[in-house]
């Protein structure tokens, strides 16, 4: 979690400076085969164009400052229709909707959730699945992605 910081502390600026949204990163450290995935947004769309320039200007930034030993790869991306939530933010932003979520440790004997997201409240979202309400403390959240909901 501290290195998640670090990382979004250093690129989210980078990300913002180039007119995007900073929707959030993903590392996953694996030894050699780690991944760093940083996920960008805009109003009007994102582009592989758009995420090759980010793309191009982070690797600058993570050359000079070098803040993860081992070899990985870097992945930019738009977050898509099912986006990862990170910020509480973000999760009071897509109240209404559908989520898919998975914690650090059990809450009430379980580690996944899937259910109607209703909001947040203080540093807790809350969650509706069936008929129980659930707050979960936003720290405890290891992934959240929204459901995409088609209409007929």
């Amino acid at each position: 979690m501290a290195k998640d910081t670090q990382l979004t502390e250093m690129l989210a600026p980078v990300v913002e400076s180039m007119g995007f949204t900073f929707w959030g990163l993903e590392f996953a450290p694996q030894g050699r085969h780690s991944l760093l995935r940083i996920y960008i947004d805009h109003a009007d769309g994102i582009t592989v164009d758009h995420c090759a320039a980010v793309s191009r200007q982070i690797s600058s930034v993570l050359d000079v400052e070098d803040p993860i030993s081992q070899e990985y790869t870097l992945e930019v991306s738009s977050p898509g229709m099912d986006r990862p939530l990170f910020t509480l933010e973000q999760f009071t932003a897509h109240a209404g909707h559908i989520v898919d979520l998975r914690l650090r440790m059990a809450f009430d004997g379980r580690r996944k959730f899937k259910g109607l997201l209703i909001g947040t409240e203080q540093e807790d979202v809350v969650i509706r699945v069936d008929d129980n309400e659930y707050l979960l403390p936003l720290e405890l959240i290891e992934k959240a992605n929204v459901v995409p909901q088609f209409k007929d």
